[in-house]
């Protein structure tokens, strides 16, 4: 049924509980399974150029270190991850993504690291509004 997934993968608890949902439905339908992390945290307003390429850089180590335990975990379970890291606003980023890909499905947590909304996260709710393919919401 699903050929290829794309996990939105931020290492929140919610993103842990999706990629334990997309490495076993990856591995019922022999999937391709890809796992995106969004980069939003870049500065806006810098006083270098090397302030920005600082900040790139500190994000990348950041993102590549949660991509690659998503991946360690995915291979003990048998399904090969493939990572992807982009920068830009999270539920828009993902959405484009899962056009390009394309993508049958967008998996997400429910909420994500700001935790902000109890019932469910505004990336969540956004992807789940505006996708071009079904979405799973993990809980």
């Amino acid at each position: 049924m699903f050929k290829k997934i794309l996990l939105a993968y931020d290492g929140s608890k919610g993103a842990e509980r999706a990629l334990a949902a997309a490495t076993e439905l990856a591995k019922l339908h022999g999937a391709e399974l890809s796992a995106l992390a969004v980069q939003e945290r870049l500065p806006r307003f810098s006083g270098t150029i090397d302030e920005v390429q600082e900040e790139k850089e500190f994000a990348n180590h950041q993102y590549g270190r949660l991509l690659d335990g998503a991946q360690a975990q995915a291979r003990a379970a048998g399904v090969k991850l493939k990572s992807l890291m982009r920068p830009g606003h999270p539920a828009k980023t993902i959405l484009e993504v899962a056009k390009e890909g394309p993508f049958d499905l967008i998996i997400v947590g429910h909420s994500g690291l700001s935790g902000v909304w109890a019932l469910l996260g505004t990336t969540a709710e956004k992807v789940s509004r505006h996708a071009p393919c079904s979405v799973l919401i993990v809980r």
